[in-house]
């Protein structure tokens, strides 16, 4: 079997139990890389279509990312090419990216996180992880995800609450441009301006999501809003001077943990050897923490603890520097350094990898390593 594959990809070895694997850069894959390819492994930044797969013989594509709108799925249907993403494989990433962001902006700030009120607009791998973690940490959350409300109900509100009464807003929902609940430009001018003065805006889902040049105009006018953007409109291709608007920016990694990664791999191996009805032939082991742990003390303030916690793992103001060092030279350079970036992105770990010790500790340290899901 011959297997064409994104080179950032890990643990591609996997798959050459079963075939002849070629290691590709996601971005220049095309119809003359795909030759006589069966199957086709890529991640989000390599566009599944008709342009791509006509007259190819691919007969399964598995994509090791969460989202899917770089697949056309009513083509791969039309052609009975069987497919599979990875929904969930890298949420907790997003979810630790998204926790160091707030710590990095109260710092900045000032201010209290327990005392801010946090919009989290969709609710599915993500975003209910995320809305897990802080309510368990015992703050206040609105989730706005229309069309979760419409199949379930539940406790959920619409946008303009979520705009208008949250101090945080932190968006994780698909990219869609048709339907009953497009996603596309969802954060536009209008919405920008219902924003609360202070409030912060972080977008991890996907880069149209929010309307970068609205956004850019908007924070011109309001500098009291602080951005923390990981995707952008034309990636690779960024809006320098949007970035440089950015109190933390980055270049598409919030998800990319080695463990997102791994699960990722293994969730499209599992579903590869389904399709061929083949027997998997190894399974995937996660690698040991270099930090084997952390001992507090049992009376630690508790946010004393969670920075300590938190940052001993992941802290995104690295990711960020180096990715305003990636906006230097004309934008050839930019768009290579771009991708450069991602493809060396250094081993990073989540959260709940880290075993805490924490002698007695008191009741309130309690909550908050159950609410991030460490091992004491």
């Amino acid at each position: 079997m011959r297997i064409l594959a994104d080179e950032n990809i890990p643990m591609l070895e996997l798959f050459e139990h079963h075939g002849q694997v070629r290691r590709v850069a996601g971005r220049s894959l095309d119809r003359t890389l795909l030759a006589d390819a069966e199957v086709l492994l890529v991640r989000s930044v390599t566009q599944v279509d008709q342009a791509l797969l006509t007259g190819s013989q691919v007969r399964f594509v598995g994509t090791c990312t969460i989202g899917t709108d770089h697949l056309d799925l009513d083509y791969l249907a039309a052609q009975q090419i069987g497919w599979a993403s990875a929904p969930g494989c890298n949420a907790r990433g997003v979810v630790d990216y998204v926790l160091g962001s707030l710590l990095a902006l109260a710092e900045r700030e000032g201010v209290e996180l327990a005392q801010r009120c946090f919009g989290v607009i969709g609710a599915g791998q993500v975003g209910e992880r995320l809305v897990q973690v802080l309510r368990g940490l015992g703050w206040q959350v609105l989730v706005c995800d229309p069309p979760r409300q419409q199949r379930e109900g539940g406790d959920y509100v619409d946008l303009a609450t979520v705009l208008e009464r949250c101090d945080v807003i932190s968006l994780h929902t698909p990219l869609t441009r048709q339907g009953e609940h497009p996603t596309q430009h969802l954060i536009a001018a209008q919405q920008l301006q219902m924003l609360k003065k202070g409030s912060w805006l972080i977008n991890a889902s996907r880069g149209a999501v929010v309307d970068n040049q609205a956004l850019k105009h908007f924070l011109t006018q309001r500098p009291d809003v602080r951005a923390v953007l990981d995707v952008w409109e034309g990636e690779p291709q960024v809006d320098v001077e949007l970035a440089q608007r950015c109190d933390i920016a980055t270049a598409h990694i919030a998800g990319y943990s080695l463990d997102g990664k791994i699960r990722g791999t293994a969730q499209i191996y599992q579903a590869f050897c389904r399709h061929f009805a083949i027997e998997r032939q190894a399974e995937l082991a996660f690698p040991a923490q270099t930090l084997l742990s952390i001992e507090l003390a049992g009376h630690t303030p508790v946010a004393e603890a969670m920075r300590v916690v938190c940052r001993a793992v992941y802290d995104p103001r690295a990711d960020d520097a180096a990715f305003r060092l990636s906006l230097r030279g004309d934008s050839s350079r930019r768009r290579s350094a771009f991708d450069q970036v991602r493809k060396n992105y250094p081993v990073r770990r989540e959260i709940p990898d880290l075993k805490v010790q924490i002698p007695e500790p008191q009741k309130d340290l309690q909550q908050m390593i159950k609410a991030l899901g460490i091992t004491v």
